[in-house]
């Protein structure tokens, strides 16, 4: 798909792009191409003379070619953005062309981040004045995107905290628990790779010497935002830690009380078990075996041994 923006009166305006012709009439200050076919691409490079490869958003392009600059003054970033889908969790790889005043990015799929920045742009007068104008605002609206997930974390991580901390948890909670728990920790950690790499990018347009003095004190006020978003994700990497720890131990502590019941019936059979034993050796002389109340007397001595052991462990509180 193939979206082409100009600037009218400071907003951005979307054009209609049907064919090769099209896009020679228009003068856009950002062209976006997300999952491009072949013949999008060609008509970029009949354009504007720009030829786009297939493996532009590989994610195994080595760090150093992720943020340079051509000789030709192009250029080209690789970023990545996260889309905070309940099924899927994950960052999404874009590439960035700077290249005589036209942005131009590259993606596989729909980002929330470009839809949010699309939609300001066309409400808000004079927030875009040129091409990097529209890269500052897609990492602003980045780091925007990644501290609304955060909270969405919290408020995910204070549910979990409920119900393990101010109930009884049984395994199958306590499951349930980690699974949530779990799938938290994975978020957190690609918004902290996420914010990462756009700490990288905004540091790098700031090193090129490409920004005018309006634009670098915005560069700067979105690597504060970016600070402030690694202080909230290691917290909430201690807060799931705290919580694992406790689902765990819960765990333990209902494997402890099973293992403690069979410990308790095990302790409290040994006696009639001995007793048995004693009456079924062969001996030849054993007086009780010739008394009419030599069975009755080992039965009770039996129950009597298996009930001392639970009236002791009960006084001292072991079977609760």
């Amino acid at each position: 798909m193939l979206n082409v923006f100009t600037l009218a009166h400071g907003r951005l305006s979307q054009e209609e792009i049907d064919d090769a012709g099209s896009l020679a009439q228009a003068a856009p200050v950002w062209v976006d191409l997300e999952d491009p076919t072949d013949e999008e691409k060609t008509w970029v490079r009949t354009r504007y003379g720009l030829s786009i490869p297939d493996n532009i958003v590989d994610d195994d392009l080595e760090e150093s070619a992720r943020f340079y600059e051509e000789d030709n003054g192009e250029l080209h970033i690789r970023s990545d953005f996260l889309i905070d889908d309940d099924v899927t969790p994950r960052n999404v790889r874009v590439a960035f062309i700077l290249k005589d005043g036209v942005l131009f990015s590259v993606h596989g799929e729909d980002l929330p981040v470009f839809r949010l920045l699309r939609l300001r742009a066309r409400r808000i007068p004079a927030l875009i004045e040129d091409a990097k104008d529209v890269l500052l605002k897609l990492y602003d609206a980045d780091a925007e995107y990644s501290a609304d997930a955060l909270e969405g974390i919290y408020d995910s991580l204070e549910a979990v905290s409920a119900r393990v901390l101010k109930q009884d948890v049984d395994d199958r909670a306590a499951g349930e628990a980690l699974s949530a728990i779990a799938k938290e920790e994975d978020l957190n950690g690609r918004i902290r790779r996420n914010v990462m790499d756009t700490r990288r990018a905004v540091s790098f347009m700031m090193r090129s010497r490409m920004l005018n003095a309006e634009q670098f004190e915005e560069a700067r006020q979105i690597l504060r935002d970016i600070d402030s978003l690694d202080s909230h994700t290691a917290f909430l990497f201690d807060k799931i830690n705290f919580l694992m720890d406790a689902t765990v131990g819960f765990i333990n502590i209902n494997q402890n009380k099973i293992i403690k019941i069979f410990s308790v019936a095990s302790v409290a059979l040994l006696p009639p078990t001995l007793i048995a034993s004693l009456y079924g050796m062969n001996f030849k002389h054993m007086p009780e075996l010739d008394q009419p109340w030599g069975y009755p007397f080992a039965l009770g001595l039996m129950l009597a041994s298996v009930a001392a052991p639970f009236i002791y462990f009960r006084r001292k509180g072991w079977l609760r």
